[in-house]
């Protein structure tokens, strides 16, 4: 699995621990001859629900609460690095080359501070693009 999808996939399963999705219950054939619905299989499902509205999700009040639970806390806001933590991975520079790698940085991984703000800032437009709902100041 990527990089960039380990940390989308901790925000948005993050999310995902906070929604009770809404499911079709089985009736039964009894249930269906008393419900005036056809007879069918006794696994016949109920009328279908409405396809849930796909909400946007909030990266930044995740990885806030995710913060508030750590001492000391991480500039995840700001610092690449700390995102990483924060998020459960490994934030060394061979990772964080890789990721650069991964998201297409063409500049030259050896200058890690350049790497580290663009890394940021893609990092979080990705996240945007995929779903995401996260502030201007931190995609720009």
């Amino acid at each position: 699995m990527s990089i960039f999808s380990q940390i989308k996939d901790f925000i948005f399963h993050k999310h995902g621990d906070q929604i009770v999705p809404a499911t079709r219950q089985p009736i039964t054939a009894e249930e269906a001859i008393h419900t005036s619905e056809a007879i069918a299989p006794a696994t016949t499902m109920a009328d279908p629900l409405p396809a849930p509205v796909m909400e946007q999700v909030d990266v930044a009040a995740i990885l806030d609460q995710e913060n508030a639970k750590r001492d000391p806390k991480l500039n995840w806001r700001m610092s690449i690095v700390d995102l990483l933590k924060l998020v459960g991975l490994e934030s060394d520079l061979g990772v964080r080359q890789a990721l650069a790698a991964e998201l297409g940085f063409t500049g030259d991984l050896r200058h890690s501070g350049a790497m580290n703000v663009w890394l940021h800032k893609q990092v979080m437009q990705k996240l945007a693009e995929n779903g995401g709902k996260v502030p201007a100041e931190l995609k720009n």
